[in-house]
């Protein structure tokens, strides 16, 4: 039975990979810190859930704790790792850009490390589409140049590729990193617009429409975005590449390195995700409408052929099935 270990695990999206990967059969072991960014008892609910699986196991630590990544890794050896804990949120990282320089930053350090010194088959890392920044070229290649972020959680994500590539150089370790776009789906985070814009609907509350309404997001349903990572596990880059390249391919000329957009390809404007939620709600929002907010992008669109060439696979929840999935699951929740 292989192995997997999968920071963040009591994340969000942490949460929906373990799964997947135990119901496969897969042993997970899972580190998480359970902060307090939000509600911890969210993240008790979805690590209660993953224990239950006799093939799971959890630790409780930091990823930015010195040494912690590495004798976990010299304990599992596990043949696959996949690196999600990270401080996540644009608008935070203007407020307490240290968190992000903490956990990001040096969490990071300390996995590449790690695998360093007992090597996996094949790392995987989180990135955002934020680090294509003030890209206004749509949609985004993971080849286009990305060097102005406008976030420090951005540039956070941004630095964690960088050094991701010059250990996949060194050390000629495969590492494919992830941007996700916009995910959202049952169990996301509060902080997040379809979390906030369902509580204040449901109760009567105005909601802040930022730039005026006038946004796009390639919106990504969490359990496409899983399914995409799961398939990409299996596609280790190789340096050099053993056969042709898709004119698409994002593998890096000096190393076994692969970024990968994982979105829907489908933006959306802001308005009709609004009414999406209105609709699964059965009540119409009052709208506060506000201007853009700082370090944020007025739209994101992925290119997603690279994945499809690669997987044979591309997200397509729509966003009135998707919101619809996270609504439902929210009045559960909440017992709404």
């Amino acid at each position: 039975m292989p192995t997997v270990l999968v920071t963040g695990s009591a994340g969000f999206i942490g949460y929906f990979v373990c799964r997947t990967l135990l119901e496969e059969g897969w042993r997970v072991v899972g580190v998480d810190c359970l902060s307090n960014y939000y509600d911890v008892r969210l993240k008790q609910r979805r690590e209660a859930d993953l224990v239950l699986y006799s093939n799971y196991r959890s630790v409780h630590g930091m990823v930015e704790e010195p040494g912690l990544l590495f004798s976990l890794c010299e304990e599992e050896r596990p043949d696959i790792v996949i690196h999600l804990a990270a401080q996540a949120g644009v608008r935070y990282s203007i407020d307490n850009p240290r968190a992000y320089l903490e956990s990001n930053i040096i969490g990071t350090f300390e996995l590449l490390e790690a695998a360093r010194a007992f090597p996996p088959r094949h790392l995987l890392i989180a990135s955002t589409s934020s680090a294509y920044g003030a890209n206004g070229q749509m949609p985004y290649v993971e080849t286009d140049r990305a060097d102005h972020q406008m976030s420090f959680y951005a540039a956070s994500k941004k630095s964690s590729e960088s050094m991701a590539h010059s250990y996949a150089h060194l050390f000629n370790l495969p590492v494919t990193m992830f941007r996700f776009f916009t995910v959202y789906g049952p169990w996301g985070r509060p902080d997040m617009a379809l979390f906030k814009f369902t509580k204040a609907i449901l109760n009567g509350d105005p909601i802040d429409v930022y730039n005026y309404g006038d946004m796009k997001r390639d919106f990504t349903y969490v359990e496409d975005l899983v399914r995409a990572i799961r398939l990409l596990i299996d596609e280790v880059p190789v340096h050099p590449p053993s056969g042709r390249l898709h004119p698409k391919d994002s593998l890096s000329p000096v190393a076994p390195f692969r970024v990968v957009n994982i979105g829907n390809s489908d933006p959306v404007k802001l308005t009709d995700f609004i009414s999406a939620i209105e609709a699964a709600v059965g009540r119409s929002a009052v709208k506060n409408l506000m201007p853009m907010q700082a370090g944020d992008v007025p739209a994101t669109w992925a290119d997603a052929v690279l994945l499809r060439s690669l997987t044979d696979y591309a997200p397509k929840t729509s966003i009135q099935e998707g919101v619809s999935k996270f609504v439902n699951w929210y009045r559960h929740y909440y017992g709404v």
